[in-house]
């Protein structure tokens, strides 16, 4: 089946629907009007990252997957700081979907993810626009999340998954 294509001028009002999509939790909705919009517009940093937003949306459904798809969009966005921001989005929203997929050592792969996260917003930290603090707000929220869940680990000791 022939996908039918969106008209350059459609571009705007498209991409806001995107994002009442991604708002609405329909991600896979979402992604799929940012891959009609990168057809006609191929480097619209815009729909780039709302695609890479999109497709992190979805990792408590496809995980692996779904991060190998964010990683190469990643690679499209142009900005450096942006790059490097959402790279640390993509680590930070797979550990979540780790700790909520409560399997045993959960909490130590969410832990390290975290700890990725953290790492790409301190990159992204001093790049950042002024006045643009996102970086410094996510990486407080992950050092949250590792104080809310991080367990004390003893190697080859086993470790119970988290309860909600």
């Amino acid at each position: 089946m022939e996908l039918k294509p969106i008209t350059r001028e459609g571009i705007p009002a498209a991409l806001q629907k995107a994002e009442r999509y991604r708002l609405l939790n329909d991600s896979s909705a979402a992604e799929s009007i940012c891959l009609d919009v990168l057809e006609i517009d191929p480097d619209n940093q815009e729909a780039i990252v709302s695609l890479l937003l999109a497709i992190t949306d979805q990792f408590g459904e496809e995980m692996g997957e779904g991060v190998h798809r964010a990683r190469e969009v990643l690679h499209r966005i142009i900005d450096e700081y942006e790059r490097t921001y959402y790279a640390g989005i993509i680590a930070e929203r797979r550990a979540r979907a780790q700790l909520h997929r409560g399997s045993l050592g959960a909490a130590e792969v969410a832990s390290a993810g975290f700890r990725e996260a953290m790492s790409w917003y301190e990159k992204a930290e001093p790049m950042r626009p002024k006045g643009n603090d996102e970086a410094i707000l996510r990486w407080n929220t992950c050092a949250r999340m590792l104080g809310r869940h991080e367990r004390v680990h003893v190697p080859g000791e086993y470790e119970p998954a988290l309860d909600d």
